[in-house]
């Protein structure tokens, strides 16, 4: 039970920020009012920096090695922009939109620019150190979906649809379940956001994919990336920062942040082997690229369920989430014949659906997990894993399709084959990542 109150969000949105030590008088009546731990906000701190080192510059190089050279700074203005417009965001009214009062569907505007921030949550947190931790999050989901459609989208395009999209589905999504909201009422989990983070952005680049169109040459011509080098060290900052994504999300310096964090590195570990495995059978050959892929992918999956799992779960996600997002790549790509150019759907967004629907069997006791939302079992906790999973990708799929299609009235969603075949870094940013002489 430990574990589901330090890591459910819904539970924070629900009570801990309506448990203040500055706050309302009748809970100063009724409850003996919520002291620092230092210790848990020293923590939660550093995650806070692994989280936005996931970012800048794990994914931003992680991405950048996966496409070819003269688009490399491209995809890193992708990254860096979006981190710096969702901050501002985050601090003007998503934090208060996500977790200002428990209404079912979205917050309020409250806490805009942090004001009236609790010096003390249940969770012995300050609410500033939350909000801190709660902005990297909100980052990094925009930043993912931009892995579908590099090489091709202009930068302004690019910014105000990553800007959109955070407003009209990031702030709602972890509203309904981490702020108190509707999701969170039925007894859903995600732990570290498998359905918040990974379900919404999976689903919106495959939309975003499908609208946006292929990239010259693609499926006839095999685009390789320019530097696997570059993507493994990328792959080896999120898997570093993963650390503070899962285990921060305890919200406490204690077991579940570190039974968390366990969980994640096997799944890691186990998705590299699962990746690796199949792609030799299938292939031929074992690549650097799949094994850092097979290792994001058990990293997706494992997510939604790192506090709530034991180490043999951990083990079991990773080995389901890289075997089965090695053949959703190939569904998407070669069948259906997506360009999801580096994967996002098919790792991050399959990875994140797998992990929240399984949670519901390997978060039980008898497989070493925690146990169940209170008052659940497996059935009836699937059950609300699986309207989670469908009601955020619903509304993530319809909301992009939307802001697309608007923001495509006012300026172009695709750059000219010109500029295509010369590169963004020069025909946008006119500089060059690399310079041959």
């Amino acid at each position: 039970m430990a574990a589901q109150q330090k890591g459910l969000y819904g539970g924070i949105g629900a009570t801990a920020l309506l448990m203040l030590s500055a706050g309302s008088a009748a809970a100063a009546e009724t409850a003996v009012a919520p002291t620092v731990n230092n210790a848990s906000v020293a923590w939660v701190l550093t995650a806070s920096a692994l989280v936005l080192f996931m970012t800048l510059p794990g994914l931003a190089l992680f991405y950048a090695g996966l496409v070819r050279a003269r688009n490399v700074l491209s995809v890193l203005m992708h990254c860096f922009a979006l981190c710096c417009v969702v901050s501002v965001m985050w601090a003007a009214f998503g934090y208060s939109l996500a977790f200002d009062g428990t209404a079912p569907y979205l917050g309020g505007l409250g806490k805009s620019f942090f004001a009236d921030m609790a010096p003390a949550m249940s969770t012995g947190l300050p609410e500033n150190v939350f909000a801190l931790f709660q902005m990297t999050f909100a980052v990094i989901t925009p930043a993912l979906i931009v892995g579908a459609f590099p090489e091709r989208t202009p930068f302004g395009f690019v910014v105000a649809f990553g800007a959109l999209w955070t407003a009209l589905v990031y702030f709602p999504a972890a509203h309904w379940l981490w702020g108190g909201g509707w999701l969170a009422t039925m007894g859903a989990l995600d732990f570290a956001g498998g359905v918040v983070v990974h379900t919404t952005a999976g689903l919106s680049a495959l939309v975003a994919a499908i609208m946006i169109g292929k990239r010259q040459g693609f499926p006839r011509e095999l685009i390789p990336p320019h530097s696997p080098a570059m993507t493994m060290t990328g792959a080896g900052f999120l898997w570093f920062g993963w650390f503070g994504f899962n285990g921060g999300s305890a919200l406490a310096a204690d077991q579940t942040a570190a039974s968390a964090i366990l969980a994640t590195h096997l799944a890691a570990s186990a998705g590299a082997i699962a990746w690796t495995a199949v792609e030799w059978l299938k292939m031929g050959k074992p690549t650097s690229v799949g094994l850092v892929t097979g290792c994001v992918a058990g990293l997706a999956t494992v997510t939604p369920a790192a506090g709530y799992i034991g180490a043999g779960g951990g083990v079991a996600l990773g080995l389901i989430g890289g075997c089965v997002c090695f053949y959703a790549v190939l569904l998407v790509k070669m069948r259906w014949h997506i360009d999801d150019s580096l994967d996002v759907f098919a790792v991050h967004g399959v990875g994140g659906m797998i992990g929240s629907l399984l949670l519901a069997v390997f978060a039980l006791r008898g497989f070493g997990g925690a146990g169940l939302a209170e008052g659940m079992d497996w059935l009836s906790q699937l059950g609300a894993q699986a309207v989670a999973v469908g009601a955020t990708a619903l509304w993530s799929g319809v909301l992009t399709w939307a802001i697309i299609h608007g923001l495509s009235l006012f300026m172009k969603r695709r750059i000219s084959q010109e500029a295509e075949f010369e590169g963004l870094d020069i025909t946008t940013h006119g500089e060059r990542a690399y310079e041959v002489h």
